[in-house]
């Protein structure tokens, strides 16, 4: 059998009824594996939104939750996360906390699962915490999946335009510089930069690609830097409607977060470190980073809030009411259906507002690529 030492091995035969007389190794590189599924592998939302209902489902059927662990393992196909979850059932079988185990693999599971599934064990309703985790986690899922299906035509869009312009300057181009420079005569400005564009392409495309992977790597090392990220997220939150989008899905992941960890009985000042880093938005992350300390010193958790042009109004106002009110939780739920209504309105028509803009640069970029090379063909057909 397959398995992560022989302890599972001990612990999975148990279960089954067997009577164990040895146990041995019969394939080493265990670490080698585990360690490469830890650093490289991906687990994706979809994968970890059906091993949440699956999980879910198995505990809520009053299933131990050992064995649970173990009948996720054996189902799930996805190889890093089926070695989490087979160390994550050791864990449990040698007598951790679910919560505990699973704090050991931050690359899967998040701050915001392991919060709740804490919680669930405090309370004694871990299966109750386990079908809102798959809740929440299938919801946000459902959210990416439908800003990714809205995004792919436009993206497939803009990469044949960019295609199309690359063919031009590469094959097209330069039939059409010989059969100038056999006419001769004056060409315009606009001829002349596709030319020299051209030109540049044809015979120096190494440096283009050198240049492009350099600039790759600088933004990436720049994103990896905290004022490098935070220009461009503040950059990215002015985009038109894309900066709405983004601004949304942050205050969603914020409120949602935020309401389940307090329901759950976390501080609010543990909720708001824990939802930092659920956000995904450094500008947001740094409002949140001002709003602890604020709390700390015992204000109110809209303080910081009110005072931030990013932050809408609506939003610090109603978590006022919520905190005079006792109903904090409550507040920000609603908070998060309202904005995820407003997301869903926008996807749905996502298509509608990008297509006049994406009609205007495909116009602008045709308009300029006709005039270049119609213009000294008219001027061609005037000099005869």
């Amino acid at each position: 059998m397959e398995a992560i030492n022989d302890k599972q091995v001990e612990s999975v035969l148990a279960n089954k009824g067997y009577q164990i007389i040895s146990i041995s190794q019969t394939a080493s590189g265990e670490n080698v594996n585990s360690l490469f599924l830890k650093y490289f592998g991906r687990v994706s939302s979809k994968n970890l939104v059906v091993f949440m209902r699956q999980f879910s489902v198995l505990v809520s059927a009053s299933v131990p939750l050992s064995q649970s662990l173990h009948i996720l393992s054996e189902q799930v196909d996805n190889p890093t996360l089926k070695s989490a979850i087979m160390e994550i059932s050791n864990a449990v079988d040698a007598g951790e906390r679910l919560s505990e185990a699973m704090a050991k693999h931050r690359h899967i599971f998040s701050e915001f699962n392991i919060s709740v599934i804490r919680s669930g064990e405090t309370s004694g309703r871990l299966d109750e915490a386990l079908i809102y985790l798959a809740d929440e986690e299938e919801k946000s899922y459902e959210m990416m999946k439908k800003l990714k299906g809205a995004m792919t035509y436009p993206i497939i869009i803009v990469i044949m335009m960019f295609g199309v312009g690359i063919a031009m300057m590469l094959f097209v181009i330069p039939k059409l510089i010989d059969i100038f420079k056999e006419v001769g005569g004056e060409l315009p400005l606009m001829t002349r930069v596709l030319i020299g564009l051209s030109n540049f392409m044809v015979g120096y495309w190494w440096l283009l690609l050198i240049i492009i992977g350099a600039l790759a790597v600088l933004v990436k090392y720049l994103v990896a830097k905290p004022f490098g990220k935070k220009y461009v997220d503040t950059v990215f939150l002015h985009i038109p409607i894309f900066g709405g989008i983004i601004k949304k899905m942050a205050i969603v992941r914020f409120c949602r977060t935020m309401s389940t960890l307090l329901v759950g009985g976390v501080t609010i000042s543990n909720s708001l470190k824990i939802s930092k880093g659920i956000v995904g938005n450094s500008v947001f992350q740094d409002l949140i980073t001002e709003t602890i300390g604020a709390v700390e010193e015992g204000n109110s958790i809209s303080t910081v809030f009110m005072h931030s042009k990013e932050m809408p109004v609506m939003v610090p106002k109603m978590m006022l009411i919520g905190e005079k009110t006792g109903k904090l939780d409550f507040v920000l739920i609603k908070i998060a259906e309202f904005y995820t209504k407003e997301l869903d309105a926008i996807l749905d028509n996502l298509m509608v507002l990008l297509e006049p803009i994406i009609m205007v640069i495909m116009g602008v970029a045709v308009l300029f690529m006709a005039m270049a090379i119609i213009m000294p063909m008219y001027n061609l057909t005037n000099q005869f």
